[in-house]
């Protein structure tokens, strides 16, 4: 019986890592994003609350005591000491939750995808079938973070925060290039995961 096939997603902000995330859930895939589990960590009640209060300050929190994320963003994105100070807080714990789901997807064996966004930088190479990296023009990538309400300057700390996408492509397995149309978008993503589980039935010949 053959296995199922794991893949990481990774690429740059406001590139459409989600986007791809959709399209292949509607394909079957089970789809797990690192930033829920990371955001899930951050709640009043998530492992990683107390410790980033006691870092950063009650400034962070919102009238209900919960972490603002916005405000946290806008003290440790340009900032690389205090960012890396958090993502120390953060990491392990999503790092331990998604590895748990991988396996259990492969004990049912089950295709599944993990978004993760800085998957190359924290060296999270090892665990897949395939790496995709979804990359997008800048100025695509200002355009869509600017309808989000992101400032500027926000969008270039976001960035410079991260691994050069061009390297992120070309470490990658797989690129979807994200910068025409959703129906593009969609050709593509199917296109590739076709490639993906081509790869790996002739693989596991």
């Amino acid at each position: 019986m053959k296995g199922p096939c794991i893949v990481g997603i990774t690429g740059g902000i406001g590139c459409g890592k989600s986007e791809v995330g959709r399209i292949l859930s509607g394909l079957g895939v089970d789809v797990l994003e690192a930033d829920e589990l990371a955001h899930s960590c951050l709640d009043p009640r998530g492992p990683a609350y107390v410790n980033v209060v006691r870092e950063f300050g009650r400034g962070i929190l919102d009238a209900e005591g919960r972490i603002d994320r916005r405000r946290l963003a806008g003290i440790v994105f340009g900032d690389p000491a205090r960012l890396a100070k958090l993502n120390d807080m953060i990491h392990p714990v999503v790092r331990e939750a998604w590895r748990k789901w991988i396996r259990l997807r492969r004990e049912t064996r089950q295709d599944a995808a993990v978004i993760i966004p800085l998957l190359f930088e924290i060296g999270e190479t090892g665990v897949w079938d395939a790496v995709i990296c979804v990359a997008s023009r800048p100025e695509h990538v200002f355009e869509r973070l600017r309808r989000r309400g992101m400032r500027s300057d926000h969008i270039r700390a976001r960035m410079s925060a991260q691994m050069p996408l061009d390297e992120k492509c070309r470490l990658a397995d797989f690129v979807i290039h994200n910068d025409g149309s959703l129906k593009q978008l969609q050709a593509q993503t199917i296109r590739m995961w076709r490639q993906v589980k081509s790869r790996q039935r002739s693989e596991k010949r």
